[in-house]
């Protein structure tokens, strides 16, 4: 930890994502016009920033800033579940199919390449588009596409330490395949998942912001940042601010959590850390 908040990008990165959260979880107290999340105002509609509304009003005169810190809550939601379903189908593949070298493994794998041959965006829509805009549509949707690059990383990672001295003297001890990969495996990789992760949660809320964008995300009232951004469409360059608002609320988380995750890898990498602390 002490590494890490050496790195002043990873502090910075670190500070964006706390303060993601906090705004998430204090929107209710935080948000001037917390009404505004599935109320209209049409005589307020595209206000310009002002000393009330901080960010401006959006085409149906509700509060962009009251919005942006409710739609917080869903980006994390979609981010966090989304991603965590991706780890614990990728992981548990990928530690299967790395471990073992049989024709079950080598299955395993080439099913991960066919995913992998089609770019995730594309796949994230069309399985998006096929089963109609929601939440749970969205997160299904990004939690199909994203499970082999975990399965890949960990694949990899599995094969370079599986005929290390600890593993060979866990088996010569008569620990079983599935005590060798959980306890002794998993644990030797796991800091390149935590930086996988860190950095695939910053990717997994810019695919499904451009969902969203696209209208295959949560429908309207919902106040979900892509969405916000593909309705100030309309209204643009006059009304900059609609477009503004929440396009540099995803560029600063998504560059939080690749700040943070590149903090991480070089925390957690021991020979990056040398490299840096010197001898």
């Amino acid at each position: 930890m002490k590494r890490l908040l050496r790195d002043r990008s990873a502090r910075f990165g670190l500070i964006i994502i706390v303060v993601l959260v906090l705004s998430a979880i204090f929107a209710g107290v935080l948000a001037p016009f917390p009404q505004d999340v599935d109320t209209y105002h049409l005589p307020r509609r595209l206000l310009g920033p002002n000393a009330v509304n901080f960010f401006g009003t959006d085409r149906m005169g509700s509060d962009i800033f009251s919005r942006l810190l409710f739609g917080a809550r869903l980006t994390i939601l979609i981010a966090v579940v989304a991603t965590s379903a991706a780890v614990l189908i990728g992981v548990p593949i990928g530690l299967i199919a790395g471990y073992y070298n049989n024709r079950f493994s080598d299955l395993l794998m080439r099913v991960s390449d066919v995913f992998l041959a089609v770019p995730q965006i594309v796949l994230a829509i069309a399985i998006a588009q096929t089963l109609g805009p929601a939440i749970h549509n969205v997160i299904l949707a990004l939690s199909i596409t994203y499970w082999p690059f975990w399965a890949r990383l960990v694949y990899a990672e599995t094969r370079s330490v599986r005929h290390e001295v600890f593993i060979e003297a866990a088996v010569a001890l008569g620990a079983s395949p599935l005590r060798v990969m959980v306890l002794h495996v998993l644990p030797s990789i796991a800091s390149s998942v935590i930086v996988r992760t860190t950095i695939g949660l910053g990717g997994t809320i810019l695919v499904a912001a451009a969902l969203g964008f696209l209208g295959l995300g949560p429908p309207p009232p919902t106040p979900e940042w892509g969405r916000m951004i593909a309705e100030s469409r309309a209204f643009l360059p006059q009304a900059w601010w609609y477009a503004a608002a929440p396009g540099l609320a995803i560029l600063l988380v998504v560059m939080g959590f690749n700040l943070l995750g590149d903090g991480l890898r070089d925390a957690l990498d021991p020979r990056l850390s040398r490299g840096k602390d010197g001898p």
